[in-house]
């Protein structure tokens, strides 16, 4: 069986700053360190943080004062911000730099006095913190758009000031259609300068559409609770191949796999590579255990990109160094290294000029 291995796939530059910046603050910190909500929807990633000693909490009540407390990939509502930055807490901001650029857009169309259409799902924490960036009481206001249903129904106080913005990790088609019924109500629809939905959400789709296109099947590594991750199986249906999320390699049915000569593999934006590595090793010994062998190629090309990490964090790490330079020079002091004494032939023997040259 050929194994196709969808490029890009996996971690992105945002999930990759956010478990980065829990995993230099563990490292780094001297009180625990707490993080509101998941850090990204990937109960591996969230385990193995909870193993060094990460806490995770949904209220944000519930990180002591003193704590190092981080704001997931997601974001969260301003307040929440607020409420972490007081009490003594030192607080981390996690949120992926593309969600804060809607949680921006938001606060500039409710200065403007417009109202928002937000495209997204209900309930989903990334929504959540998008809706509470609207803070002007005298505009539009934001509600949700969820379907295209919706979006030829939903009604605006004033259809001459309204503008949208998106959850970062849609499908980028099904998004588009909704937007699309949204323009032709609203002519003087507001969009973003340049797209919601996240690089690499989109780049993740466009890889398994062309699994979608090589493959007899696909399999999809990520969590039932990732909005990515359920949108890229739903591409692949939407594409004519039969597709599954899969949690962790054991997940694989063999008997899913009977009659299958190409097999695609991909993994949400909040997988980390190991589990694509161990869902390959599994996927081999079922080979091996039907007689077949497995070749894994690659499709695509990788991403290279990445984001700042945030100056807190930063700063408190050029701190810890300091303060460790400091000790190990007072250590220093209190005992000086034993150094051999030199002798005068080895000060004669330093003297003299290197062969083939001058000092």
């Amino acid at each position: 069986m050929n194994l196709w291995l969808a490029n890009p796939r996996g971690f992105c530059a945002g999930v990759e700053r956010a478990v980065r910046i829990v995993e230099e603050l563990l490292d780094l910190a001297d009180t625990p360190v707490y993080v509101r909500h998941e850090i990204v929807h990937n109960r591996s990633v969230v385990e193995a943080l909870k193993a060094r000693g990460a806490v995770f909490v949904e209220d944000d009540a519930e990180i002591p004062a003193g704590a190092f407390a981080v704001v997931s990939a997601h974001g969260a509502p301003p307040a929440v911000h607020r409420r972490l930055a007081g009490g003594s807490r030192r607080l981390f901001d996690a949120t992926c730099p593309l969600v804060t650029k809607v949680h921006l857009e938001v606060l500039a169309h409710a200065k403007a006095g417009r109202a928002v259409l937000l495209i997204g799902h209900r309930g989903h924490v990334e929504v959540e913190g998008t809706l509470a960036c609207y803070d002007n009481a005298a505009g539009g206001g934001i509600q949700v758009v969820q379907s295209i249903d919706e979006a030829r129904t939903v009604a605006v106080p004033d259809e001459r000031a309204v503008a949208y913005v998106t959850q970062t990790t849609l499908e980028v088609e099904s998004a588009n259609r909704i937007v699309s019924v949204l323009r032709a109500r609203f002519p003087a629809l507001v969009g973003p300068h340049h797209d919601d939905i996240c690089y690499a959400t989109q780049n993740r789709q466009d890889a398994v559409r062309a699994l979608a296109a090589r493959c007899d099947r696909v399999l999809v590594i990520g969590a039932p609770h990732s909005s990515n991750s359920l949108r890229m199986v739903e591409v692949a249906g939407e594409n004519g191949k039969p597709a599954r999320l899969i949690e962790a390699p054991e997940e694989v049915d063999a008997a899913w796999l009977a009659g299958v000569a190409d097999l695609g593999l991909s993994s949400s934006a909040s997988a980390p590579e190991r589990l694509v590595e161990a869902t390959i090793a599994h996927l081999r010994s079922l080979c091996a255990r039907a007689g077949d062998t497995l070749e894994v190629r690659e499709l695509g090309r990788a991403e290279d990109l990445s984001f700042k990490l945030p100056v807190a964090l930063t700063d408190l790490r050029r701190r810890r160094a300091g303060a460790a330079a400091a000790g190990a020079a007072h250590e220093a002091l209190r005992y000086p290294a034993a150094h051999p004494v030199a002798t005068g032939a080895d000060a004669a023997r330093d003297a003299e000029p290197s062969p083939g040259g001058s000092r």
